[in-house]
């Protein structure tokens, strides 16, 4: 029984690690046909439409391009770290997805299911050092490509983590004096409880509702981590040409992208869980879920199929939510980046603290 118990677990476990590394490996050639359509559909144009319906079939073009094309190594960088760089912040990027859940668990029989590749009790801490990561590779890429603008590139990129990271880490604080955890699972089982109820609408105790302005700081704070628009200094064009990744092609430069997109999934899987309720259901799907009038383990199934479909939905949501953004908000100065990180968003979260003790002291929340 002992060895079948085992084997089972193994199974799992292994079938949930293929599933995650399916989902984000799919995740960079989706966003690039969704960045190309959304920037068109904001600027009057058609975009990619001439490879596959709508030219969904694009983004498999160019990935056959970047396998296929020369790739060739300068003769001035430092090889091994200019190598190594793209796989130290792909790996990272990878990783950090592993700790999110995006189902509750069911039980089969003696086992328990759970929908999170790695449920880990300090499941927050986890992503949050293990994210801080990528940077890294961004440090070495800049430095090994022994060119100016690469090297301006990553230094801008770690003082931008460094300044930034310390206001994401504290605006988190107020989930956790609520909720009391450090483990996703149980942040997002603790958002289906109900925060105030007005006759026959009910408002969940959802992240968002309890911490608007930590909201606020964590996903500004996520724009920068991810250097997206209007935080993409590290590879401002109009001033060091590529940045970091200047000396990069092929598949090198491919590998770079798919990282910061993959960077752009986990940071809106966090989102979704610490502040949208993560798994709890969209409004309406509970309702169907009991019209549906299954029972026993079907009807666990269906729960769960609908706390799926819940959980991609939001992190669909604030996917397209960065490329809005992107195209509608211009890069800022470097000296106006480092004024909001430290002058606003780090007084902000420390104020997002004190005002959280004092709702929790006076049983507000």
């Amino acid at each position: 029984m002992t060895a079948g118990m085992d084997l089972f677990e193994w199974s799992v476990m292994i079938g949930k690690v293929l599933f995650v590394a399916v989902v984000l490996l799919q995740v960079a050639p989706l966003m690039a046909w969704v960045e190309r359509r959304g920037s068109a559909l904001m600027q009057n144009r058609l975009g990619p439409n001439r490879i596959g319906p709508l030219g969904l079939f694009q983004s498999i073009c160019d990935a056959i391009k970047f396998i296929f094309k020369e790739d060739t190594v300068p003769g001035h960088v430092e090889k091994f770290y200019w190598l190594l760089a793209p796989i130290v912040s792909l790996v990272p990027s990878f990783m950090t997805f592993l700790a999110i859940p995006i189902a509750s668990s069911i039980n089969l029989g003696d086992h328990t299911i759970h929908f999170q590749a790695a449920n880990l009790d300090v499941g927050l801490l986890y992503v949050l050092s293990i994210g801080s990561l990528g940077v890294y590779g961004i440090i070495m890429a800049g430095w090994a490509s022994n060119n100016k603008y690469s090297l301006l590139g990553s230094l801008r990129s770690s003082s931008q983590m460094i300044s930034y990271e310390l206001s994401l880490g504290l605006s988190i604080i107020g989930i956790l004096m609520t909720f009391s955890s450090v483990q996703l699972s149980e942040i997002a089982a603790a958002q289906g409880q109900t925060l105030l109820q007005l006759g026959p609408l009910s408002i969940p105790k959802w992240g968002i509702f309890i911490q608007p302005l930590g909201f606020l700081i964590f996903t500004t704070a996520a724009f920068a981590e991810t250097n997206r628009l209007p935080f993409d200094l590290p590879e401002g064009e109009s001033e060091i040409v590529a940045g970091y990744h200047l000396e990069y092609g092929s598949m090198k430069f491919a590998v770079f992208m798919m990282a910061e997109y993959v960077n752009m999934f986990t940071a809106s899987a966090m989102i979704s869980t610490l502040y949208f309720g993560g798994w709890q259901m969209l409004p309406g799907m509970q309702s169907l879920l009991t019209l549906s009038g299954t029972s026993g383990l079907t009807y666990e199934w269906l729960r769960i199929v609908l706390e799926l479909s819940s959980f991609f939905i939001k992190v669909i949501f604030f996917m397209w939510f960065f490329v809005w953004v992107r195209w509608t908000i211009p890069r800022f100065r470097y000296d106006q980046l480092m004024d909001l990180g430290w002058k606003a968003m780090l007084p902000l979260s420390l104020l997002n603290i004190l005002a959280t003790g004092a709702l929790i002291y006076f049983k507000v929340i």
